[in-house]
């Protein structure tokens, strides 16, 4: 089977391209509008609209296999690539990947895949953004040409047995942090927030305003929760907390610890505790924040995000033991082959593995990384794209019960 051409278009992701830095130096929400002075590169305003490049792959067969180039909502931090402009990128595609791709033959997903990975321009590789809309394509190419669920092409790849059950699913809320819980209350998410606490008046000067937040939170899903339902407490603090306590592991570790009992009977879990400014230092202190949770006894799990961006970041913290749990963000580990091959590793070395991505992506992205995740057997999965809780949510569990239901019909699992 072989590409007989690429075609490109402009498009729109679900959510916004937001200026972190910006953020973090306290830029103003107005409505909608995040009001300041951008600070990162690419960024035109501190809050930008979701963009994407939707990539086609037409095969000698006729069939067009889909793929979406896409960036995360905060671009050009923490060692990210910039902010994937259509206006700047689908160029690039035109002239350094047009030629490269299209008379190609497509063998295996993974050797396809890494080939195209490893392409380079001016001896720089390509966006990762790039990397990954194109190699979803050539992930429904192969789907296409064997019969195949994009699920069972991975596990046939891999060696793995596609999942019989759902992954869980965390939802993201966005700062509408209240109404958007009711939400994933009414639907039973798996895991919850998320929450957005990326600025320091959100979590508050020494952290009240969070503690206030989970008192209200697990007060919510105890009076208005089925009786059986018991989510993950999963909140993503964007390393404010160690802003707060000046990256100190004993005053976080009391602080996590003091979150954990506000939160019972739910499990808690802590995204990105800290951000030192460099992968090193975000993980030396890190490892020093797990070994103060233990002397307290607690049972709170922390997970790496920031400084977490390659499949070698992802095997430094692991190796590490710098996390209870990795999120690894799809778009920015390139080709998605990279993306399978880290929750394999989170998984052998006996870490969680949450299969992120971004809110920022595509219905088609998102059902990518669907894929992945039942095939590799994820122990998370996000709730994506946009932030409204509902259209996220469908589109992730109906893709993993369209997944569960034709194996079921096909005697998959014997």
């Amino acid at each position: 089977m072989k590409v007989s051409k690429l075609i490109v278009a402009p498009g729109l992701g679900g959510y916004y391209f937001d200026d972190l830095e910006a953020v973090k130096r306290g830029a103003r929400a107005d409505g909608y509008f995040i009001l300041g002075t951008p600070v990162t590169e690419g960024h035109k305003k501190v809050r930008n609209p979701g963009e994407t490049i939707s990539i086609m792959l037409q095969l000698d067969s006729g069939d067009i296999a889909l793929g979406s180039c896409v960036a995360i909502q905060y671009s050009g931090v923490v060692g990210r690539d910039p902010i994937l402009l259509p206006e700047r990128y689908i160029p690039v595609i035109e002239q350094h990947v047009m030629p490269k791709i299209e008379g190609r033959e497509i063998t295996t997903f993974k050797e396809t895949a890494e080939w195209f990975d490893n392409i380079t321009v001016d001896g720089k590789k390509l966006h990762t953004g790039i990397r990954y809309g194109i190699t979803q394509a050539i992930l429904a190419a192969v789907a296409i040409r064997d019969k195949l669920s994009e699920a069972e092409v991975v596990a046939r790849e891999y060696g793995t047995v596609v999942s019989d059950e759902l992954i869980p699913i965390l939802a993201q809320s966005s700062d509408l942090r209240y109404l958007n819980v009711d939400k994933m209350i009414i639907k039973k998410v798996p895991a919850i927030p998320q929450g957005l606490f990326n600025q320091v008046d959100k979590v508050g000067e020494q952290g009240e305003k969070l503690e206030e937040y989970c008192r209200w939170l697990a007060g919510r899903v105890k009076e208005f929760g089925d009786p059986d339902y018991f989510p993950l407490i999963h909140l993503d603090v964007y390393g404010i907390p160690g802003k707060i306590f000046n990256n100190d592991p004993g005053r976080l570790a009391e602080y996590f610890a003091g979150l954990e009992k506000i939160v019972l009977p739910y499990h808690l879990d802590i995204e990105c505790p800290v951000d030192a400014g460099t992968r090193d230092g975000t993980m030396e202190v890190m490892v020093k924040l797990a070994e103060e949770l233990k002397k307290l006894g607690s049972k709170v799990d922390i997970t790496a995000d920031d400084w977490c961006n390659t499949l070698d970041d992802i095997k430094f913290f692991v190796d590490n033991k710098a996390a209870d749990m990795i999120q690894i963000k799809t778009p920015d580990l390139g080709s998605i082959h990279n993306s399978i091959e880290a929750v394999l590793y989170c998984k052998k070395a006996g870490v969680k593995a949450f299969l992120g991505g971004t809110c920022n992506g595509t219905d088609i992205s998102s059902r990518a990384t669907v894929n992945m995740a039942m095939a590799t057997r994820a122990d998370m999965v996000y709730n994506k794209p946009g932030m409204g809780v509902d259209e996220g949510y469908m589109i992730v569990h109906n893709e993993m019960r369209r997944i569960l239901a034709i194996l079921k019909a096909k005697n998959y699992w014997g």
